[in-house]
């Protein structure tokens, strides 16, 4: 969501303006709207290895070439191009040149699945051509970290020297990781705070669903979702499960106290990113930062600043959900079913949160720690997260159908569930599956990973 240009250089008066930059993202239900993000691992075809950002089969050329054939803007650095956007969508890059599609807000899911599909089509058309293939996953099945290309984006350069210093596997996470998130609107304070609770209680499950990176470097790594063990060791300060979203008092204010905490990475002056790693955001305001003395946060540094947090539900004018593994296609579109379903729907969201309400602190963690390994079978209150993910897609699809949104086909939203639904009656994972064949037709060799599920 951009901010008007008027506002972007506000400087920054009080607290009260940073919550009241949260709480303007309130729409009425009729405006609720649907934003999927999905990233995606490029590989040469004849070697697997990641491309480039330069060269004849580069991640520029495909850009550049995505940009003239599609009628998409291209945003760039200095010379190098590094986002297109069109209607209200945008690719952009990961720090190794993981491509991301930021949707379009649209309506409802099948128009989502409808661009995701569109979008890949593009891509693979480009692609083709290059020798380039792309592949869903939570996690680089066969490179290493140093093996793998940095684009050049300023900010990336910021984070790349920062991470080290906060966590051991920060440059995992930027480089051999890939996500699908979905972004979704409230209508209130109130109403935000109900969503980011239920939401921040059952990501854990969403984990469980999606998990589907149980390879390091070839082999596997004794996880089924990686990726998200990764944010376990990453920045303490800016990742985790937030208890003080479920305390009383919670709301804007409080979300606003907890990203003023948080160290920050850059500030973009004159088109620039200033290294401001590790700084203190409240000095900013103050206009006491060393390195900009006398420079005072600014509106635009706040909205900047709000998306270097990386909890596993992420407030900015909306919610974002963060906890999947990238995926297949159809997993794509089931990510915003299952939140869609769980949250659009007003009997659907208090069914939701009667599941999660009584979950003590030390059972989130539990949850949000012990999925990453074991996912559906991880040990819950007598049962497992099969059975809470079995209860969680049974009031999703009751949701979706109360929302009653037809395809012309005068099919409903639920339809996008099935892959989870087949995930949950199998009481198998997507990671499982992948081990499975590794350990089996794949004779030990993660290879025909690229080759059996590349979109």
């Amino acid at each position: 969501m951009s901010i008007p240009s008027a506002v972007k250089s506000t400087p920054i008066a009080g607290r009260q303006q940073l919550a009241d930059y949260l709480a303007a993202g309130e729409k009425p239900r009729e405006a609720w709207r649907i934003g999927t993000e999905h990233e995606k691992f490029g590989f040469l075809t004849d070697s697997l290895r990641p491309p480039t950002f330069e060269g004849e089969r580069g991640i520029k050329i495909l850009l550049e070439t995505l940009a003239s054939r599609y009628g998409w803007e291209v945003s760039r650095e200095g010379e190098n191009p590094v986002a297109l956007s069109r209607e209200g969508a945008s690719i952009t890059l990961e720090p190794a040149g993981q491509l991301e599609l930021s949707g379009a807000m649209l309506e409802t899911i099948h128009q989502t699945c409808c661009e995701v599909n569109s979008h890949l089509k593009d891509v693979r058309s480009v692609a083709d051509e290059l020798g380039m293939g792309f592949l869903g996953m939570g996690f680089q099945p066969k490179w290493r970290r140093d093996e793998m290309p940095w684009m050049p984006k300023g900010r990336y350069k910021i984070m790349r020297e920062y991470m080290p210093k906060v966590g051991s596997l920060g440059l995992d996470m930027m480089t051999r990781t890939c996500t699908v998130q979905v972004n979704l609107d409230f209508s209130s304070e109130a109403d935000m705070i109900k969503k980011f609770r239920t939401s921040l209680a059952l990501q854990p499950i969403a984990t469980a669903l999606f998990a589907d990176s149980p390879f390091t470097e070839g082999k596997p790594n004794g996880y089924l979702s990686y990726r998200s063990h990764i944010w376990t060791d990453t920045d303490p300060q800016r990742t985790g499960m937030l208890d003080f979203v479920f305390a009383d008092g919670f709301g804007y204010e409080r979300y606003v106290d907890y990203i003023l905490d948080v160290p920050m990475y850059f500030s973009l002056q004159d088109g620039q990113y200033l290294d401001l790693a590790g700084q203190d955001f409240k000095r900013f305001i103050a206009g006491e930062l060393p390195a900009l003395p006398g420079t005072r946060a600014t509106m635009k540094d706040w909205a900047d600043h709000l998306t270097t947090a990386f909890p596993e539900v992420r407030l900015k004018q909306y919610l974002e959900m963060r906890g999947a593994d990238g995926g297949p296609w159809n997993r794509l579109c089931a990510l915003p079913a299952f939140w869609v379903g769980l949250l659009y729907d007003d009997e659907a969201l208090d069914a939701a949160w009667d599941l999660v309400k009584d979950f003590s602190p030390v059972e989130r963690h539990a949850l949000r720690d012990g999925v990453p390994k074991h996912a559906l079978k991880l040990p819950f209150r007598g049962g497992t997260v099969r059975d809470l993910a079995e209860e969680a897609l049974k009031i999703a699809g009751h949701g979706l159908k109360r929302r009653a949104r037809l395809n012309k086909h005068g099919a409903d939203e639920s339809i996008f569930l099935e892959p989870l639904l087949e995930i949950v009656q199998a009481n198998q994972t997507p990671a499982e599956r992948k081990l499975e064949l590794f350990h089996g037709p794949w004779n030990g060799s993660v290879d025909p990973v690229f080759r059996e599920f590349a979109y």
